[in-house]
């Protein structure tokens, strides 16, 4: 017989007093029972870190109760361990200092040798037993974040709150951590209360997922019960119908309630018929180029041939792109993925002309890649504005380089066209220190759009906002990428993201000598939107070969061309099959 263990009944918060008053949550009622991982999903800002600084008993409600057992909180307790979204470790002690100082708070009666055999335990479970003697500044942030994690569970509390415990990973150490956290959880059969903006992340680890709605005045949504038996493995949800309908249902009601929440307008501009300046003829066509170009094989719009990135290094030359060689067509849209330091950026960077090419060359409409210029826009994870201008003026700044030609009235209409297009119409004259991270690569978007480029460079260019942002980002892409077909190119750790916006999709091996691994064509019609492809029955088989191939590479491993093989047929087996069962 299940009991409720923590509750919530009618709670609500706010902050300030009279104009400057903010309602965060309002009226929010749970029941967790024993033994539950409950998982809830939010936009940023809707009050995630209040509610679970509610639950930790770290600040109180303004009405309504938080009950532990049937008893109120009234502050921070040891049956309620908190896992925050930053590390918060002591510099200067060890990752077996940091884990002791929760044990000797907590089990003070307990013998020292008790003691090291509780520290020894949740160690070796976050599999940091070889670094237990390491400082916080010698780990990764994955590695940080284990060690909050064993320091909360060695503290035994009867429930476990997270908050946002993985969020400021990149998505592939968040992955493995999820799938980590999963075990520790099957292993420890705590109650948890896990606050995410993930939908994988909670429907890998939760029993059920319950989205808080957008604030100010948040409330708790629907309950969606995830009926998937344990252990889950990631990539083989894929293909669980189960799991395919719950995590569309679940995105669709996230976006619809959230497609109200931006206020910006938009107001409709003609484009006028001006032409960007154009760069001057290069010197000299690269050697690699010229041996391509003589074969029968037709010339690319954009063509890597042989490129390589080589850094000098006290031990040697260190290789980290190697022999990089690619095609891509006019109006192509191309997706780069694979684990931190596979070269990914520093592929971008030298097509960007801000990284000198150390072998080989790169050909951009027959002319060689011979440092920056305006025929190539980028856009960067931080969008780098200048904070004291405005949006409109942020994008001016391009726009009146490149068009010299053009008249004042239509710059201001190139202007303007684009900040309307990224739902910017009605916020351009605010100044960039007032919009909020999303409104800023909105106006990044806009930046780069505006300059008409021959090619367009994105790296990673959401991956600092929350999921329910990027995804609203990644559709104002979409839109206006289907409007002008600019040929484009995206560094990307995110799955989804990588399928969503490319025409092909390039995994990168393992660096250093980080070569091309595998290319997919993603033959899914276009236009695209988040909300077709969920809808799409070929999109999971596409996502199920990606993260297999990224799973062959995981830890550092260099698997051979048989397993990936597999990967890929596997995908097209799967998706004649499906084709099969259609006719």
């Amino acid at each position: 017989m299940t009991r409720t263990i923590l509750q919530l009944s009618d709670v609500s918060k706010h902050y300030g007093e009279g104009a400057k008053r903010t309602d965060v949550l309002s009226g929010l009622n749970l029941d967790v029972e024993e033994g539950e991982s409950v998982a809830i999903l939010g936009f940023s800002g809707a009050g995630k870190t209040t509610l679970i600084s509610l639950l930790a008993g770290l600040i109180g409600p303004d009405q309504g109760g938080v009950l532990f057992r049937g008893r109120e909180i009234d502050g921070p307790g040891p049956e309620r361990g908190v896992v925050f979204q930053s590390y918060s470790l002591m510099p200067w002690l060890s990752v077996g200092g940091n884990v002791d100082l929760a044990i000797n708070a907590v089990h003070k009666s307990m013998s020292r040798a008790d003691r090291l055999a509780l520290r020894k335990r949740y160690i070796d479970m976050v599999g940091l037993a070889h670094a237990v003697d390491r400082r916080p500044s010698e780990l990764s942030g994955g590695m940080r974040q284990r060690v909050a994690v064993a320091r909360a569970l060695a503290m035994q509390p009867e429930v476990l709150l997270m908050d946002e415990p993985l969020s400021a990973l990149d998505a592939l150490t968040r992955s493995k951590l999820q799938d980590e956290f999963a075990l520790i959880s099957e292993a420890e059969k705590k109650t948890i209360i896990l606050i995410t903006n993930d939908v994988d992340e909670a429907i890998l680890l939760a029993d059920r997922v319950i989205p808080l709605t957008p604030g100010p005045a948040a409330t708790l949504g629907p309950n969606f019960s995830v009926g998937i038996e344990r252990p889950r493995d990631r990539a083989a949800l894929n293909g669980d119908d189960r799991f395919i309908a719950l995590r569309r249902e679940i995105t669709e009601y996230l976006m619809d309630v959230g497609a109200g929440r931006n206020a910006a307008g938009e107001r409709e501009v003609s484009l006028p018929n001006v032409v960007p300046i154009e760069r001057g003829k290069s010197a000299r066509m690269p050697e690699a180029y010229a041996k391509a170009a003589a074969s029968p094989t037709k010339a690319g719009y954009v063509e890597f041939s042989q490129v390589s990135k080589v850094y000098p290094t006290p031990k040697g030359p260190l290789t980290v792109v190697d022999r990089f060689d690619f095609k891509m067509k006019k109006g192509e849209f191309v997706t780069l993925i694979g684990h931190s330091g596979c070269g990914k950026s520093t592929v971008l960077s030298m097509v960007a002309g801000l990284n000198p090419i150390s072998a080989g060359g790169i050909v951009l409409d027959n002319r060689e890649v011979v440092g920056a210029g305006p025929d190539r826009a980028v856009v960067f994870q931080a969008p780098s504005l200048m904070p004291w201008l405005t949006a409109r003026e942020n994008v001016a700044l391009g726009v009146d380089r490149v068009y010299p030609n053009a008249s004042p009235a239509e710059r201001r209409d190139v202007v303007e066209y684009y900040l309307a297009r990224v739902g910017l119409g009605d916020a351009m004259h605010r100044p960039a220190a007032e919009l909020s991270n999303g409104m800023k690569q909105r106006v990044g978007i806009a930046r780069a759009f505006a300059l008409s480029p021959k090619l367009l460079l994105l790296d990673e260019p959401f991956g600092m906002l929350d999921s329910i942002t990027r995804w609203e980002l990644q559709d104002v892409l979409m839109d206006v990428w289907a409007k002008t077909q600019v040929t484009a190119i995206c560094v990307t750790h995110d799955v989804d993201e990588a399928i969503l916006l490319a025409d092909r999709v390039v995994m990168m091996s393992n660096g250093p000598n980080a070569r091309i691994g595998n290319v997919m064509e993603v033959n899914l019609p276009r236009p695209r939107s988040r909300k077709a492809l969920l809808a799409h029955k070929d999109y999971y088989a596409y996502r199920e070969e990606l993260l297999g191939f990224l799973e062959a590479y995981e830890g550092g491993a260099n698997p051979d061309q048989e397993t990936l093989d597999r990967i890929r047929n596997k995908r097209a087996g799967r998706l004649e099959g499906q084709i099969e069962a259609a006719e």
